[in-house]
């Protein structure tokens, strides 16, 4: 990688703009076995309001890895493009990172609030 990699206008700034958004990574997996209805999507992911998960939905089929699909006149699905597919697998490797080192990343945090309430 250059040295000059993470600029404003570099690759991997773009990427990692893409999974920085909390819901984008969701929005990507809860895609890969087929296209949904939004609706489908919402009771599948939990937790995302209409309102996010469409905006969501808007940001990346702007962004390429997304796209509508009107099924019939009052069906619309979602479903993820040959580009978005190709997002799968750093989504799975954080995924796994996440699994494997979460209880550290959270007993850090857990000792970071107890020393800065005083404690130790």
């Amino acid at each position: 990688m250059p040295p000059d990699a993470f600029l404003a206008d570099c690759r991997a700034r773009l990427a990692f703009d893409l999974l920085a958004n909390t819901w984008n990574p969701v929005v990507l997996r809860s895609l890969r076995d087929g296209p949904h209805r939004p609706s489908d999507l919402r009771r599948h992911i939990g937790g995302i309001s209409s309102k996010v998960l469409t905006e969501t939905l808007r940001r990346l089929t702007a962004d390429g890895l997304v796209e509508r699909r009107a099924a019939t006149p009052s069906r619309v699905e979602y479903a993820l493009t040959d580009l978005g597919r190709t997002l799968l697998a750093p989504i799975d490797a954080m995924g796994a990172w996440a699994f494997a080192h979460g209880d550290e990343v959270l007993a850090a945090r857990e000792e970071t609030c107890v020393r800065a309430r005083g404690g130790r």
